[in-house]
């Protein structure tokens, strides 16, 4: 008897009578084609024979398993071995390729080869770039850090200049400078971390002074234009506005509502200085303004007569009134001094004494002391005062009543 295979053999009943071998559908081996041929596999479910189907490219072999998984290439991977698995790609007659993404991904593209993931702030078809707002560095070799730039100061990329360590700020924005745009430029200045553009009025020449401003405070620095003030928005001692408000010009010299023109005239003088007749002719006399005010038909002394601001003029009449107060002063002092002598040497009491013969006839005059008191007047004491105001000179030899 045959007895093949009712699954595997084309007719259960024929066989060949020397060597009983069963003719096998495709697929089927062995004598009564019992068993799968190579390539196929015996599927559970339906107990029939299946191909492998494995990849030629891909299998180390065409056998596969029970369950159909053939024996795949190293970096290729799937059931049938014809997929490059995670970390390589470009499925082809041979095998698949290692991803090339510089040790920043694990995986890429399995057609292309296109790395996937980037890690460390890296980025591009092999991790070999770095992150917008990083730069690559020597220490460690190949690694992202973080730019030390700011966005609001600059457009937040670096890079490493050749034969340089630190990174620089790829560009700074309008008003910051430096290797980080950390600093403020010419004619800005820091206002909490901001660097805000100078606020000169258009009176600081920045040929002459690149920073305009002080870069700590706004300050602006070599006003021009006889103009003062923190922003150059003020005129200077004796300047004023014109009429238009644009430019300072000098202001004329006039102290007050009731004034004259005092006027020196002199070859091609084109100006005149007005003063205060009634401040001069009350405190100067003409000899006094001369000195003070040189007047000359010169054009030196007309300029020089021109150039006394206001605030001098003032300061020098405040000077003459100074000295005019203390003089009164030291007369009105000396005055006093004089009338309290004069007092004193009248109200001093003064004695008369008058010899007749036997008699002394002694008598006093005093404006404020009409009874004086001449118990005093002799310190002998043998002198004596009679009732009756006379008075008695006693001596050892003699005695006189006076």
């Amino acid at each position: 008897l045959c007895n093949c295979s009712a699954v595997g053999s084309i007719g259960a009943a024929e066989c060949n009578i020397t060597t009983g071998q069963c003719p096998c559908l495709e697929g089927y081996a062995g004598l009564q084609c019992e068993s799968c041929a190579e390539g196929f596999y015996l599927e559970r479910s339906s107990q029939q024979c299946r191909p492998c189907g494995c990849s030629p490219a891909g299998s180390s072999s065409a056998q596969c398993d029970d369950s159909g998984k053939c024996q795949c290439k190293i970096g290729v991977t799937d059931l049938k071995c014809d997929r490059c698995s995670d970390g390589y790609y470009r499925f082809n007659e041979t095998t698949c390729e290692p991803c090339q993404c510089n040790n920043h991904s694990k995986t890429c593209d399995s057609l292309t080869g296109t790395c996937l993931h980037c890690q460390e702030n890296t980025e591009g078809n092999h991790c070999e770039l770095c992150k917008e707002g990083f730069y690559r560095s020597t220490h460690p070799a190949h690694a992202c850090h973080r730019c030390p730039c700011s966005t609001v100061a600059s457009t937040g990329t670096c890079r490493i200049q050749p034969g340089e360590t630190a990174p620089r700020c790829d560009k700074c924005k309008t008003g910051y400078t430096g290797p980080n745009c950390n600093q403020c430029d010419n004619g800005y200045y820091n206002s909490d971390s901001i660097c805000v553009r100078c606020n000169c009025n258009g009176n600081v020449d920045p040929a002459r002074s690149p920073s305009m401003c002080k870069p700590d405070s706004g300050e602006c620095i070599g006003c021009l234009y006889h103009t003062a003030g923190f922003h150059c928005e003020e005129c200077e001692d004796g300047y004023v506005r014109d009429p238009e408000g644009t430019n300072c010009t000098k202001k004329e010299a006039a102290l007050g509502p009731e004034t004259r023109e005092f006027t020196t005239s002199a070859p091609n003088a084109s100006k005149a200085t007005s003063f205060s007749t009634a401040v001069i002719n009350s405190t100067l006399s003409p000899t006094t303004i001369q000195t003070i005010f040189p007047i000359s038909s010169s054009d030196n002394s007309t300029s020089a007569l021109a150039d006394v601001s206001w605030t001098q003029f003032n300061i020098i009449i405040l000077t003459v009134i100074i000295i005019v107060v203390v003089l009164l002063m030291g007369f009105v002092g000396a005055v006093y001094m004089y009338r309290e002598y004069q007092n004193r040497k009248l109200n001093a009491p003064f004695w008369t004494i008058e010899l007749k013969e036997d008699n002394i006839s002694f008598s006093s005059y005093h404006d404020s002391i009409p009874n004086a008191d001449v118990s005093g007047l002799l310190e002998d004491d043998g002198n004596e005062v009679a009732p009756n105001g006379q008075l008695t000179l006693t001596t050892p030899m003699h005695n006189y009543k006076a």
